[in-house]
């Protein structure tokens, strides 16, 4: 495991703060569960892999909205919520 020289205090609460750059540059993003877990005295963060909340499939998800979704499901899907939006918009 390699240092990256980024020191965060613990808040009141028991939380930190990951910096941006490291959330963009490991894909966390804002709604996405973190699995947390004690190795020795470290304590490791861990991307959560879930499954897809359509088909339940759990590899090579994407994060849409904080909710797992496999590419399958994403091409079906996302034209149908794509043409919704559209409607919603041309309503307004």
């Amino acid at each position: 495991m390699k240092a990256i020289g980024i020191v965060r205090k613990v808040d009141e609460l028991g939380r930190i703060v990951l910096p941006k750059e490291l959330r963009d540059l490991h894909g966390l993003f804002c709604g996405m569960p973190v699995e947390i877990y004690v190795d020795g005295d470290n304590i490791i963060l861990h991307k959560y892999q879930s499954s897809c909340i359509f088909c339940g499939q759990g590899e090579d998800l994407r994060w849409i909205g904080g909710k797992a979704v496999c590419p399958t499901c994403a091409k079906k899907y996302l034209p149908m919520f794509t043409e919704a939006a559209q409607a919603e918009e041309n309503n307004r």
